[in-house]
């Protein structure tokens, strides 16, 4: 086939157009920027362990680190937590952030867009276990036993109302002691509590001595002894647990028989101070005093039984002190903020400066992009090799097959985007062929369809000219007969050109199916008498439900179904026709049924088809054009129904049409009305 200019050697797609080379530019553009944010990365992160290795710690940060616990101990949350970082930040000069410890931002002093915090916190926030090195406010006395901090206190914090009538009874302690010439203070603890507070230089004897009324400041107040309660339920459940027997909890979480109150929070001075505060330090037992024995002249070497009485004192002084202190973090859990991790850095975002690399470490890391970029370059070379091959392929067929060439099938090589592309392609193309070749086989029957009637009228007429037929009302019959062919050929070839092109006009209206049926009936029963065939309407097992259509392109569709079954039945045989409803209702289903030879199975569904006959001599004996079941499905579709066929060969056919029932009653706004309507 000779190409047309405008389709000539296909040429080759510019470079710069090519998916190929676009693949391989944004591959490499990725893997340079990925490459250069890595040997960034790399110098920060080195940057940051060499100056962790040279020691740095956050020894000069602990006032900060202790403002912060301060406020995890008094907060629930850590809400509002914002002022006092950019407090402390101002006040040191360094960037100051919180995070959760799922990272989650809590405060952060720099601004929006500053530089990412490092991964390694410089220290947990957690009022429940306070970093010792950091601070030495957990518990009075310095041990690591127990790591709560003396600020957070939870429950046992004072009401106003109780705070106030301790402060009475405080202030009438220190004048009391006045009164004897001892100085005394009020120091309030961190739950309120008031303690009175001895100036040193006071011997502790002459202030038992005096008369002063102080030891409603020993005695628990009820929102003490409701926290208490609940405390000591928490710990004893623990040395249940354990198979240990309860203890009773004092509010200096003491446990045992004490002589008198133990003090939980005191500011240190010489003199030991007149009342106790919330527990707030580490739980101890108040040892009981044990009879005192002579000492013997000579050591024993051996362990008596009082050794072993102490030590299991002392292990069972263990186990409680550990249960008491898991006891508090319990209780205080909900009335502390949860731990955050806390970042210390330079103003500027980063935890430490950075450093030059040397030319060597420089070489390095150039040496190490250049063979991550040639590795990512070669595998996109290969990828994209591998992802054009089929896109090229695809291209030549659709250029073959746009010039008239033979196309094969494309290979689908795998089951992903461009292995779909192809199989779609090859089916499209398979389609295309079997088009083209319905096309083809359409306009040879056409052709031969019409050069039947026009050759024997052609001859006739030929024949009368030359004198050897006389022009006699037969013969002028058969010429009306074969030109009344013709047009037929003609008008069911534009009925099938209407309905596909979408023009075939329909006039819908409701119609009485039995009532259509028994006219079509009516209107073939002179040729089904010719042909010795008995035709008759069958009455319905389920009455129709209404129907709105095109009561003339219905008797159409319907005629050419008798008119087929007539031609097709023998002498003797019958034609059935029979209306009903569907089971559900939504249906009218119209049967068409004959007695005549039948279809092999594998012609039932090409029966349809245009210019298809059962007889593969295409002979046109029992007359119709191959258009007639063409157009009944065609106008079954057209009125939202569908056209089947059933048969046994040596049996007969069974035509049915099954049109959608009419639900919206006649005359409603919605329903269909009598205008024309193209389809």
């Amino acid at each position: 086939m000779r190409r047309s200019p405008g389709t000539g050697a296909r040429r080759t797609v510019p470079l710069r157009k090519s998916l190929f080379a676009r693949l391989l530019a944004v591959s490499a553009l990725v893997a340079a920027c990925s490459v250069a944010a890595t040997a960034w990365l790399a110098v920060q992160t080195t940057s940051g362990a060499i100056r962790q290795e040279q020691g740095q710690n956050l020894a000069a940060d602990a006032r900060i680190y202790h403002r912060l616990l301060g406020y995890a101990a008094a907060h629930p949350t850590w809400d509002g937590v914002g002022a006092t970082v950019r407090e402390l930040a101002e006040q040191s000069g360094r960037r100051i952030a919180l995070t959760t410890q799922g990272r989650a931002p809590l405060a952060d002093s720099a601004a929006r867009g500053a530089a990412a915090l490092p991964a390694q916190a410089s220290a947990v926030v957690d009022p429940l276990s306070v970093d010792t090195a950091l601070s030495t406010g957990a518990g009075a006395t310095g041990t690591t036993t127990d790591r709560v901090d003396p600020r957070a206190v939870g429950p046992f914090r004072l009401p106003a109302s109780e705070r106030t009538r301790l402060r009475k009874t405080a202030d009438r302690g220190v004048a009391c002691l006045g009164d004897f010439g001892i100085a005394a203070d009020v120091v309030a603890g961190a739950s309120g509590r008031p303690l009175i507070q001895v100036v040193g230089g006071n011997d502790p004897e002459r202030i038992q001595g005096t008369r002063c009324a102080v030891d409603e400041l020993d005695t628990p107040t009820a929102t003490e002894r409701k926290a208490l309660k609940a405390l000591n339920q928490l710990a004893d459940a623990c040395l249940e647990r354990q198979g240990r027997d309860g203890v009773h909890l004092s509010l200096g979480l003491s446990w045992g028989q004490a002589a008198e109150p133990v003090p939980a929070e005191a500011v240190p001075v010489p003199a030991a101070p007149m009342a106790t505060m919330p527990p707030s330090v580490e739980p101890r037992a108040v040892p009981t005093e044990a009879p005192r024995e002579e000492p013997s002249a000579e050591p024993s070497a051996v362990p008596g039984p009082g050794d072993q009485q102490a030590a299991a004192t002392s292990e069972n002084d263990r186990a409680v002190a550990s249960c008491v202190g898991t006891a508090r973090r319990e209780q205080l859990s909900s009335y502390v903020a949860s731990p955050a991790l806390l970042f210390i850095g330079d103003p500027g975002g980063g935890t430490v400066p950075g450093f030059d690399l040397s030319p060597a470490n420089t070489a390095r890391i150039a040496g190490a992009a250049a063979l991550v970029l040639a590795l990512t370059v070669g595998a996109s070379v290969l990828v994209g090799a591998r992802l054009v091959r089929p896109l090229r392929a695809l291209t030549g067929a659709a250029q073959r097959m746009r010039d008239g060439e033979d196309t094969a099938p494309v290979v689908v090589a795998a089951d992903n985007e461009i292995g779909r592309l192809a199989a779609t392609f090859n089916d499209m193309s398979a389609h295309r062929a079997r088009l083209e070749a319905q096309r083809k086989a359409m306009v040879s029957d056409v052709a031969h369809e019409l050069r039947t009637p026009l050759s024997n009228i052609r001859g006739w007429l030929e024949a009368a000219q030359d004198g050897v037929a006389d022009p006699d009302p037969e013969f002028i019959a058969f010429l009306h007969t074969e030109a009344v062919q013709l047009q037929h050929i003609i008008d069911d070839l534009q009925d099938l050109a209407q309905a596909d092109a979408g023009a075939l006009r329909l006039h819908p209206e409701p119609v009485d199916v039995a009532e259509l049926l028994g006219q079509v009936a009516a209107a073939h029963q002179a040729r089904a008498d010719a042909a010795g065939v008995a035709l008759g309407v069958r009455p319905p097992d389920r009455p129709p439900p209404p129907l709105t259509a095109d009561p003339v392109r219905l008797r159409q569709a319907v005629g050419n179904l008798v008119s087929n079954a007539v031609r097709h039945t023998p002498e003797g045989g019958t034609v059935t026709l029979r209306a009903y409803g569907s089971e559900d209702g939504d249906a009218v289903l119209v049967d068409v049924a004959d007695t005549g030879s039948g279809i092999p199975a594998d012609d039932v569904a090409r029966v349809f088809d245009r210019f298809w006959r059962g007889e593969k001599s295409r002979s046109r004996r029992t007359g119709g054009s191959g258009l007639g079941l063409a157009i009944v499905r065609k106008l079954a579709e057209a009125h939202g129904g569908t056209a089947t066929a059933v048969s046994t060969l040596g049996e007969g056919s069974v035509f049915t049409l099954r049109f959608p029932a009419d639900t919206t009653p006649p005359g409603t706004p919605d329903g269909p009305d009598a205008m024309n309507t193209t389809v």
